[in-house]
């Protein structure tokens, strides 16, 4: 339990951020080095490297080096794992929501009223 609120804690600090859900929507059409990342938000390599690593503790990128590029690739099972956790949460929502909508049912005074189709 603790190491999946840690994930998921990295995992939604990580797509917070609006750049780094921009890098992950590149990577999403193609894998890209860390350059390619960080040219569309006009930063340094080394503020790129600073992202791409929150991405990376995160789960949701993969790095490879290949000679002196930094090349990265999505890595979508960071994503069904928050996927799984929000539908977690729906699920839990949606019954209480429910059960809040047959109280409030059973307690309504016009209940019989419109059962018998008088109107008030």
């Amino acid at each position: 339990m603790v190491q999946q609120a840690v994930t998921l804690d990295n995992l939604f600090h990580a797509l917070a951020d609006p750049t780094r859900r921009a890098m992950l929507a590149s990577l999403a059409i193609a894998h890209r080095n860390i350059g390619e990342l960080a040219a569309p938000h006009a930063m340094s390599f080394a503020a790129a490297s600073k992202h791409v690593r929150v991405l990376e503790q995160a789960g949701l990128v993969r790095r490879r080096i290949e000679g002196r590029s930094h090349v990265l690739n999505l890595e979508p099972e960071a994503m069904k794992t928050a996927e799984r956790w929000i539908t977690e949460r729906r699920a839990m929502w949606e019954r209480h929501f429910d059960r809040l909508a047959d109280y409030l049912a059973s307690t309504d005074p016009d209940k019989e009223i419109r059962k018998k189709g008088v109107s008030k």
